[in-house]
C-alpha cells in the first residue's frame, strides 16, 4: 500500500481520506470475489471537488495471480502539469507509455499519457490545450 501511495497521492495528488483494515463481514469481499482466508484492508482516497472517488485494496494471507492482459479498465484524470506526472512517475521507475494525441469527441486537442501503476493497473493521464 505504501508503493501505491507514493503513486497516487505523491504524484498524482490524491488525499486519503480514511483507512480501514479488515473486517471479514465487509462488502467488498463478495463483490470482489476474494478468496476465503484473504484479509482485506484498503485506502479511500479523494481528489479536490471529488470526495471517496477511489478505493485502493490491500489483499493479504493469499497469493495473488497477475491480472491477465489485455487491461480491460483504466482510471482516467485530468492533469495540470503533465510532463511533471510523468517525470515523477518515472523516477518511482513506474512504465509510462509514449505519449499520445488527444482529440476529443467535440474537436479539442490535448496530449494523453499512460502510466502502469505498482499493481499493473492503468491510469491515463490527459490534458486539453487552452483555445488560443
Amino acid at each position: 500500500m505504501e508503493k501505491a501511495l507514493s503513486f497516487y497521492v505523491g504524484v498524482l495528488g490524491f488525499e486519503v481520506t480514511y483507512t480501514k483494515g479488515h473486517n471479514p463481514d465487509s462488502y467488498s469481499i463478495p463483490v470482489f470475489e476474494i478468496p476465503d482466508g484473504a484479509e482485506l484492508g484498503f485506502v479511500i482516497l479523494s481528489l479536490p471537488g471529488q470526495p471517496r472517488v477511489m478505493a485502493l485494496s490491500s489483499i493479504g494471507k493469499i497469493p495473488l495471480a497477475p491480472v491477465p492482459h489485455p487491461r480491460r479498465s483504466a482510471i482516467v484524470l485530468d492533469v495540470a502539469d503533465p510532463d511533471k506526472v510523468m517525470a515523477d512517475s518515472r523516477a518511482l521507475g513506474l512504465h509510462v507509455y509514449e505519449e499520445g494525441r488527444l482529440e476529443t469527441h467535440d474537436g479539442r486537442i490535448g496530449r494523453e499519457i499512460g502510466i502502469v501503476d505498482f499493481d499493473d493497473n492503468l491510469v491515463v493521464i490527459y490534458l486539453i490545450a487552452e483555445a488560443e
